[in-house]
């Protein structure tokens, strides 16, 4: 018996005196067809025996895809060489200078594409740029 692909099927109808019968169909290797009439605890047996199995088979399903995950990581590990701590410690070193150094950098006032466009048009008129001109410049983007 396979979980997913099935060469059997368990049924149950419901009889005219309204109590249940239980069938299971099936192909033999001849390829003739049966649909036999079981009893309740053959079926019911049968049934938990699918269910374990499905169980079994999820769970090797899990495992094979931890062991897959597993195996990825540990050849992405070979690939990437932990640092040292030498390394480490001097990269934490230049990170805090970094940062230092941002610190105290004087704060820069954040301009506009139009305060820009201003701007350039200040020093052009200063330059000596005559104002028609000026306003005939485009920003290109």
């Amino acid at each position: 018996m396979t979980f997913m692909d099935k060469v059997y099927t368990l049924r149950t109808e419901v009889r005219g005196d309204g109590k249940p019968a239980y069938f299971i169909s099936f192909t033999d290797g001849q390829g003739e067809f049966y649909d036999l009439e079981v009893s309740e605890a053959f079926y019911i047996e049968f049934r938990q025996m699918e269910r374990k199995n499905r169980n079994l088979q999820q769970s090797d399903w899990r495992h094979q895809e931890a062991s897959d995950l597993w195996d990825e990581t540990l050849y992405n590990r070979a690939f990437k060489v932990p640092k040292s701590v030498e390394e480490l410690i001097f990269g934490a070193e230049q990170r805090e200078l970094l940062n230092k150094a941002i610190a105290a950098l004087p704060e820069i006032p954040i301009l506009t594409a139009h305060e820009l466009r201003h701007t350039y048009g200040t020093i052009l008129r200063r330059k000596g740029m005559d104002i028609y001109t000026i306003q005939k410049v485009r920003i290109s983007r």
